[in-house]
């Protein structure tokens, strides 16, 4: 079996988001693990229109170009890391859209999140984490939570300083997302192709 594939997945698409920094560097954590392949995912590259199927691709399949080329790169991964920003108590609507435009995809695969602002983006994990529920999904445990002090440190409107100033306050919960990530990760693909097989 290949290595799993982990998505690192930049939910906010606004000029003035901080999420690429917390991205870059989870993507460089996972980067030195040994037993999956990482690769950042931003949906400003995808430029996804507004959800307007005619229905889930669960039941029909899309036909919007741009949602397809998402599917595509969806379908690809073994499991996601989402970065989430916390926008009146739930994630951005970017995140929330890009979710909706696939169904399969996500399906039987495990979902970590990073999340930032208000409560470490608390209220944001929360709801994404009964997202990814409804989607099939494995969500895991553990979750890295920025906040407080340690967001004023890194976030560019304030110390700006890098994320390696704040790794002994998030790097332990960093390496336990990882390590149930990778678990069930290998697990879940692993289940994913004995039933193609079977049902090959």
């Amino acid at each position: 079996m290949s290595k799993p594939r982990i998505g690192i997945i930049i939910g906010s698409t606004r000029d003035t988001r901080f999420g690429e920094k917390p991205a870059r560097w989870m993507l460089d954590l996972a980067s030195r693990r040994e037993e999956i392949d990482a690769e950042l995912i931003d949906l400003r590259d995808y430029d996804l229109p507004f959800f307007n199927e005619v229905s889930s691709n669960a039941w029909q399949a899309s036909q919007d170009p741009k949602v397809l080329a998402w599917q595509k790169k969806v379908g690809e991964m073994d499991g996601y890391i989402f970065v989430t920003s916390e926008y009146n108590r739930s994630i951005p609507a970017s995140l929330k859209n890009a979710l909706d435009q696939a169904y399969v995809e996500w399906n039987y695969k495990p979902a970590a999140i990073l999340g930032y602002g208000a409560v470490g983006g608390a209220r944001a994990v929360e709801h994404l984490r009964s997202i990814t529920v409804e989607l099939y999904m494995v969500p895991v445990r553990s979750t890295v939570h920025i906040s407080g002090t340690e967001f004023f440190t890194v976030w560019h409107g304030a110390g700006d300083q890098p994320m390696s100033a704040i790794e002994g306050t998030i790097g332990q919960s960093a390496q336990e997302l990882l390590d149930q990530l990778i678990w069930w990760a290998e697990i879940t693909k692993a289940g994913r192709e004995a039933r193609a097989k079977s049902a090959a």
